[in-house]
């Protein structure tokens, strides 16, 4: 299949460190709920013409959630096929929180989330997003 064919999209595990006393140091993971599909995914989205992996996933997140990013390591890219046969590439970073913007529920996006990686494993509707959260989790807790 051509390049030309092949959607190409960029997104984030974007963390901050747990509100919650109790959590003990723990992290908390941004995901977000698309009334379209009905599902919970980690926030991503489309390149636009001539636009890098990078800048999309700046401005996706910033779009889908109201939180500005800075890039921090690169994750594993997942490729799969969409919904409408297509190849799909999404390029991932592990991002944090540098700041919000205004944001409101709207019909691509209608609900956000801080959750623990516990609440991922279960809310996330794609076994690829939750791998990139324990994937994540277990860095932050010392492991490899």
């Amino acid at each position: 299949m051509s390049k030309r064919n092949v959607v190409r999209a960029a997104g984030g595990v974007v963390t901050r460190d747990a509100i919650h006393g109790a959590s003990g140091g723990s992290l908390e993971y941004l995901v977000v709920h698309r009334p379209r599909y009905d599902d919970w995914s980690l926030p991503k989205g489309k390149l636009e013409p001539g636009e890098s992996f990078e800048d999309a996933a700046r401005r996706e997140i910033e779009e889908e959630t109201g939180v500005r990013v800075e890039l921090g390591v690169v994750l594993p890219t997942s490729e799969y096929v969409d919904r409408h046969g297509r190849p799909k590439v999404v390029h991932y970073w592990r991002m944090t929180p540098v700041g919000t913007t205004s944001w409101n529920p709207n019909d691509e996006v209608d609900e956000v989330r801080w959750i623990t990686a516990a609440e991922a494993a279960t809310l996330l509707s794609y076994e690829h997003d939750r791998r990139l959260v324990s994937a994540v989790d277990n860095i932050s807790r010392g492991g490899s």
